[in-house]
């Protein structure tokens, strides 16, 4: 199973759409997909207007896109926040 854990910050800016940093706090850090799902996730997480960090951490056994794919599904059909 591989397990990473990510912090988001919204980055200020002029933008109407918000941009988040999102960086691995621990976990695999050279899994471009897994870093591509936690920001989607924190996108989605986030429209609510909070501007505070956020962490979120995954653990999956498999990270093929199709999983990813079907995380990010689950969580933005599910708003839970």
């Amino acid at each position: 199973m591989i397990y990473s854990a990510f912090v988001s910050r919204k980055e200020e800016s002029m933008s109407i759409h918000p941009t988040f940093n999102v960086s691995v706090i621990f976990g695999k850090r050279d899994e471009p997909m897994l870093v591509a799902c936690a920001r989607q996730i924190i996108e989605h997480i986030s429209t609510s207007g909070s501007s505070k960090p956020l962490v979120l951490s995954l653990g999956l056994r498999d990270h093929s896109s199709e999983t990813l794919r079907g995380v990010v599904s689950a969580v933005t059909a599910n708003r839970l926040w």
